[in-house]
Parts: C-alpha cells; sequence; structure tokens
C-alpha cells in the first residue's frame, strides 16, 4: 500500500549551496527523515495564500515546522524588542493552512513555532520573550544549539498517552504560550512552569509541541501522525 503522504511546510529564506546564494524554499532534513522513518512519504509545502485546498487534497497528514516569531499584530500586541525574523507572509500563508486542515478534521502535528501558530488560530497569545518569566534562557540557553529537559505530560492527554509521565525533549524557542486558544487543552508542562504542549481533544490528531521531536530518538509522536493520517486517508476514500 502507498505510504501516507504528509505536509511539510517550509521556511522561505536565503540559502547557499555550491555557487547559488539565493532564496529557497527549505526545511532541516530532520523533518523528512523522521516523516520517512515512521512510515509515511514526506511533501514540503512552502507558504502561499492561493491553492490551500489544491494542497490539502494532496496530503493525509501535515506537520507545521518551526521557525521565525510570528507578528504580534495577528495575536493584538505590539512586538516586544527580542521578537525578530517576523515573515508575515508566511505567518497568514500558515494560519489558512491550519484551518483549513482543521475543518478537514486532517491529522496536524504542530512542532515549535507550529505550535504557535496553532494557538494563535484559535485566539490565543503568545508570551514574546519567555526569560522575562522565567528568569532565564534554559529553552534557548546558546543559538543553533538545542537545550535538553524533560518536560511533564497531562494525565489524560493524548500526548501522555503515547510518551507515558515524563519524556526527554529538545528545546530552542524564547517564546511561548501565554492565554490558550479556544478548544486547547494544556498537555505538558516543563520543570519553571513554562506550557510546552496544547492539543486540542475534539479532533482526530491536533497536537502542538513546543520542543523539537524531529531532533530527538523518540519517533512516537510521527508514528502516531502517520497512523491517523492511514486513517483520514481511508475515510476519505470511503
Amino acid at each position: 500500500m502507498a505510504r501516507p503522504v504528509i505536509g511539510i511546510t517550509t521556511y522561505v529564506t536565503p540559502a547557499k549551496w555550491s555557487y547559488w546564494e539565493l532564496e529557497a524554499a527549505l526545511v532541516p532534513a530532520d523533518y523528512v527523515d523522521a516523516v520517512e522513518r515512521a512510515g509515511g512519504r514526506a511533501l514540503l509545502v512552502p507558504p502561499s495564500d492561493e491553492g490551500v485546498e489544491e494542497t490539502l487534497e494532496a496530503l493525509a497528514g501535515l506537520i507545521f515546522s518551526g521557525g521565525s516569531d510570528l507578528d504580534p499584530e495577528l495575536y493584538g500586541q505590539e512586538a516586544h524588542a527580542e521578537t525578530f525574523g517576523v515573515v508575515r507572509d508566511r505567518d497568514t500563508a500558515e494560519l489558512a493552512l491550519l484551518e483549513a486542515a482543521l475543518e478537514r478534521d486532517m491529522p496536524v502535528l504542530a512542532i515549535c513555532r507550529g505550535s504557535q501558530v496553532l494557538n494563535v488560530a484559535r485566539g490565543g497569545d503568545l508570551v514574546q520573550h519567555l526569560p522575562e518569566v522565567v528568569g532565564d534562557e534554559k529553552h534557548k540557553h546558546t543559538p543553533g544549539t538545542f537545550a535538553d529537559h524533560e518536560v511533564s505530560l497531562e494525565d489524560g492527554t493524548r500526548l501522555a498517552s503515547m510518551l507515558g509521565d515524563r519524556a526527554p525533549v529538545k528545546s530552542h524557542h524564547h517564546q511561548g504560550f501565554g492565554k490558550v486558544g479556544e478548544g486547547l487543552r494544556v498537555a505538558a508542562h516543563a520543570e519553571d512552569g513554562t506550557i510546552e504542549a496544547v492539543e486540542d481533544p475534539e479532533r482526530r490528531f491536533a497536537v502542538g509541541v513546543l520542543w523539537h521531536p524531529e531532533a530527538g530518538e523518540d519517533a512516537r509522536l510521527f508514528e502516531e501522525l502517520v497512523r491517523e493520517a492511514e486513517r483520514y486517508r481511508s475515510a476519505r476514500a470511503n
């Protein structure tokens, strides 16, 4: 049987290879490798306000990848001095894609920035600079290097059923969840009390994690996404 196709949202950013230095639509290969190892087929999805339905018709599941900060205007705040790298075109494109995917009840795994997109799409907001709240930079201690720590999973959540009571994770974020969006429930916390994950219990599979599971060794999130994508594809075919 053909593997379910899992879309992965991409950055659009200057990149350099061989003799070239051009704008490129890209994503770290760890995302692709994680999907392929879990039994899916990865398909990169560059940001676009057009063709949302055509894109979703080609997919059985969707990963919203990490990246730069969302535009604070989208959740009713002015930009903090530490908010950076805003790409409004990507923000609006991913919000449209996410809302359409949830309307179809397509399985969605939202990672780091992606989980923040999920929260903002549901009317939530963000803490723009976590060190001001928790007092240190443990969630992003070195730019370009993941921070290792543990999270505690909330009893009765989908995430807890996959990962157990506690799980080691790799983080690289300086922003976090503020007000949790409508219909979402908190699924994990860090030791300092920071919300580390949210999920929608009314959806087939809609999970947002602030950490980077593609950078770790635990494949369970991707395996569950692929299983749900197979079920979604079968239900759609019938």
